[in-house]
């Protein structure tokens, strides 16, 4: 899509965006969208976009997928996951409908944030601000997008890890098919496991120090990638187009949670996952990348990660 259609789009939908960078290299928020980010270069959107996201709006009944790239709070699923509270998948009017507010801003930075009020499988009621940095560097075939993924905890009483766990989840989509792969380093192939019950073991490939998991649209699976990965790299033969993501590590006294969409009957896993992939028949996939989660959740707590994002054409 083209960026100035989908500002258009967004005009016409009465949804409030804001241009960090410019048409040329930057990226369009959309404010009143779960606060979406999508990357633009030499006036092309990089990520998926769901035009229907943008014209409509999403309800109990039907989530309509914006596409771009989204904060969410991890877990997915497992007792203290956000998404099953009503005991089917759903996504929260909290994180559908928060409207984000600019904090801050200048030529290549915007900062933005909205309160979430989230409510996990134990029915705990979690006040937050989730807040989203967003600064650009542009080059000649590629810009680089990053964001500083935060959620804050403004709740009065503190939150202990039985009964609440919350990790800042950027979760990167794009369309997908055939010719199309994630690629990271990985010596060890314990770092890589399954989400999902289905094996998509037959989706993966390792090649001298590197694993590659196709996302051709062949299977729905999810993969978790473990903190001894550096990196994980989208490839789109098709288009030319190679998008790297690397996550910082969290702050001091915050590790890296089971964040996996499993039953609310399911405790969370001991394995801690810094970045995920998802890949998805719709001809669409995720590049995910996680921080981390406090033992103790207090009032004020800011869990935090630093997402570099580089988009790059060939």
């Amino acid at each position: 899509m083209v960026a100035t259609e989908l500002l258009a789009a967004f005009a016409g939908a009465g949804k409030r965006t804001h241009l960090v960078g410019n048409l040329h290299a930057g990226v369009i928020i959309a404010l009143d969208m779960e606060g979406r980010l999508f990357a633009i270069k030499d006036g092309k959107i990089l990520n998926r976009v769901n035009p229907e996201a943008v014209a409509g709006q999403s309800t109990h009944k039907q989530y309509l997928n914006p596409g771009g790239d989204g904060l969410w709070p991890a877990p997915e699923g497992t007792s203290l996951g956000y998404q099953y509270s009503t005991g089917i998948w759903r996504t929260s009017p909290g994180l559908r409908s928060v409207r984000y507010m600019i904090v801050e801003k200048n030529t290549h930075m915007t900062s933005i944030q909205g309160e979430v009020d989230l409510i996990n499988n134990k029915g705990y009621g979690i006040p937050t601000i989730f807040k989203r940095k967003i600064s650009i560097i542009s080059a000649k075939n590629s810009v680089r997008v990053h964001v500083r993924e935060s959620i804050i905890y403004i709740g009065s009483a503190p939150l202990k890890s039985k009964d609440c766990l919350l990790a800042p989840w950027s979760l990167c989509q794009f369309d997908s098919g055939p010719g199309c792969a994630v690629v990271f380093p990985c010596s060890n192939k314990s770092s890589v496991w399954d989400l999902y019950e289905e094996s998509s073991l037959k989706q993966r490939n390792w090649d001298k120090g590197l694993c590659s998991t196709y996302t051709d649209g062949k299977m729905r699976y999810q993969i978790a990638i473990d903190k001894r990965v550096p990196w994980i790299e989208f490839q789109d033969q098709r288009r030319g187009l190679f998008v790297r993501r690397s996550s910082g590590s969290p702050p001091n006294g915050q590790s890296y949670i089971d964040i996996r969409d499993a039953s609310p009957d399911t405790l969370p896993g001991k394995k801690g996952i810094r970045y995920s992939v998802y890949s998805d028949p719709a001809k669409f996939m995720e590049i995910e990348a996680v921080g981390g989660c406090p033992k103790s959740i207090l009032p004020g707590t800011e869990m935090s990660v630093d997402i570099s994002t580089r988009y790059h054409l060939k």
